[in-house]
């Protein structure tokens, strides 16, 4: 017990005075501390479950998405059928896909995930929306990469709802004048 109060005091020593007080404690034997990196940010754990699969929950709109990565062929299953079914348009396979495109992963993982609520753009937004959290978790490295396309952040943008006294949201009901 003893020992780790010695060397917790050696550190706080360490934090407190300069680098040269560091020379002494390894001319005793000891080990020598390990020296303060860069300030650069530091990387993330990689949160890998038992199946060595990283998971994330993508939101957009009303709808919600469960997404599993690991390293594959880059198949993409939604709801147990094919991206290609899933999602007939191509313009929605595209957006799924914008995480890969980024991080020069296309081919390297496979994606199995969950979609509920929503319509199909919302779907594919929540999707892509997960799929970059999940690569985040799986390789913290490419964080940087992804935050910077603006995939990690949720799209707030949701339906406003209907106010009674008018039609929909904002219209008016029709005016008559007569």
């Amino acid at each position: 017990m003893s020992d780790n109060r010695q060397s917790l005091s050696d550190l706080a020593s360490l934090t407190a005075n300069a680098p040269a007080t560091a020379a002494p404690a390894a001319a005793e034997g000891e080990a020598p501390a390990a020296a303060p990196a860069a300030p650069s940010a530091p990387l993330r754990q990689q949160e890998i479950d038992a199946q060595g699969r990283a998971y994330a929950t993508g939101r957009r709109k009303d709808a919600v998405a469960r997404v599993w990565v690991k390293p594959g062929t880059g198949k993409i299953t939604v709801n147990g059928r094919d991206q290609e079914i899933y999602f007939a348009r191509p313009t929605l396979r595209l957006v799924i896909n914008q995480p890969f495109g980024v991080t020069d992963r296309v081919g390297q993982y496979d994606v199995v995930c969950t979609v509920k609520g929503g319509g199909l753009s919302g779907q594919a937004g929540a999707v892509k929306h997960g799929i970059a959290q999940a690569l985040s978790k799986y390789e913290p490295a490419l964080r940087s990469a992804v935050k910077a396309e603006g995939f990690l952040t949720r799209d707030s943008r949701v339906v406003e709802r209907k106010k009674y006294g008018r039609a929909k949201a904002r219209r008016s009901f029709q005016f008559s004048k007569r």
